[in-house]
Parts: structure tokens; C-alpha cells; sequence
């Protein structure tokens, strides 16, 4: 059921007044692959703009509490928490740095928004800095791993 209509077929913002608070998490992924040489670079901090992982996660955190300004039907939220971690993996002629975002509140309404917002915001921070290098990364899918709380329960894409 699409609840972002109203009677008119126009867009709203859902009404949450009458849901109650609870504690809500939502985990989401985003990844981007890359040639040896950028990895290299990131590693031995040789890229120009600065520590490509301390600035992503920073831009990931700051994306999470933006995320009602970016997104037009997205209540602002009390963000009680985010926190983004860094896996690479070595594919058969590329590197793949796996980004995945936790975010926490305690509210009426969830934070997956908050956490996808975060986790491609920090993909594209990590492009950004390192595009001198090589212009040809590759920003993966982004997506919802898991959720709790909240009306709908729990949500773990994993089964």
C-alpha cells in the first residue's frame, strides 16, 4: 500500500503523530570496486584529498542526519547513532570495498532511509576522492541488509 498519497492523488508526508516510539535499526550496504591502483593509493594514503576512509565515513554520518533534507517525504529524525565499517575484497582482477552503515534511533518512524543515505553517500565519497586516480570505479548496488523495530517487525534480508 502506497501511504504517500493523499485523497487527491497528490503527494504527503505520512502522518506518524499516533505511533508509538520505539527503538529502530536498519543496516544497509553499498560498495564500490576499483582497480589495484586506487586501492594502493588509499592504503598508503597517497591519494591528494586525505584519508579517503576517515572522510567517507564522516560524509556517511553527516548523509544520515541530511537525510529529510535530501529526501522529500522523510521525517526528520533523532538520529541516537551511526556507525560505518570498511571490508575490502580481493575479486579476481579488481578490489572491492564493502560499505555497510548501522544506524540507530528511537522514534516514531525507522531509519532506513538513514542508513541507505549513509552507506551511498559514502561510496560516492570514496569516488570522489580517488577519481585522479582512475575514473573507472564502479559504485555496486546499494541496499537494505536489515531493520528492527517498529510497526512492520523485523527485516533481515538474509532470511
Amino acid at each position: 500500500m502506497l501511504t504517500h498519497f493523499n485523497e487527491y492523488g497528490r503527494a504527503k508526508m505520512v502522518d506518524i503523530s499516533n505511533k508509538e516510539d520505539t527503538v529502530r535499526t536498519a543496516i544497509a550496504r553499498s560498495s564500490i570496486q576499483m582497480s589495484n591502483q586506487v586501492y594502493d593509493a588509499i592504503q598508503n594514503q597517497r591519494i591528494k584529498k586525505g584519508d579517503v576512509l576517515s572522510v567517507a565515513q564522516v560524509a556517511g554520518i553527516m548523509a544520515a542526519k541530511q537525510t529529510s533534507s535530501l529526501i522529500p517525504m522523510c521525517h526528520p529524525i533523532p538520529i541516537s547513532g551511526v556507525n560505518i565499517t570498511f571490508q575490502w575484497k580481493e575479486l579476481t582482477d579488481i578490489i572491492e570495498l564493502v560499505i555497510q552503515t548501522e544506524v540507530k534511533t528511537v522514534g516514531s518512524t525507522g531509519v532506513e532511509m538513514e542508513a541507505l543515505t549513509a552507506a551511498s553517500i559514502s561510496a560516492l565519497t570514496i569516488y570522489d576522492m580517488c577519481k585522479a586516480v582512475d575514473k573507472s570505479m564502479v559504485i555496486g548496488s546499494t541496499y537494505l541488509l536489515e531493520k528492527s523495530g517498529g510497526k512492520t517487525g523485523d527485516y533481515n534480508r538474509n532470511g
